[in-house]
């Protein structure tokens, strides 16, 4: 017959807690060489935000010069961002040479 013999754990085999990353904010920066077509269509072609949710956004950042877009995890935040750079400009204004600014920040 066998014997088990169970030994109580000490502190370095305990379980470690998992230390969860904060999240982050994708913020838009308002710029006067973008339509608001251009916003809500960049927030249903990125986000999958309806066109209501993006006409929102689009007053948000024309009235306050910047919006959050989405919060999450940082990785995915900075897919998000390139995103928004790689959008291109906005055909429907001339001088308009390229996508808006988005910048990250952690969320509070």
């Amino acid at each position: 017959m066998e014997e088990t013999i169970v030994r109580p754990k000490n502190q370095s085999e305990k379980d470690p807690k998992t230390k969860r990353q904060p999240p982050y904010n994708v913020v838009l920066l308002n710029d006067d060489d973008h339509t608001f077509d251009y916003v809500v269509g960049m927030c249903q072609t990125i986000f999958g935000y309806t066109h209501e949710k993006g006409l929102q956004l689009a007053a948000q950042v024309h009235l306050t010069k910047r919006c959050i877009l989405w919060t999450g995890s940082l990785e995915l935040a900075e897919l998000k961002r390139e995103q928004i750079h790689a959008l291109g400009k906005d055909k429907l204004v001339d001088r308009c040479e390229g996508s808006m600014t988005a910048v990250l920040e952690p969320a509070a």
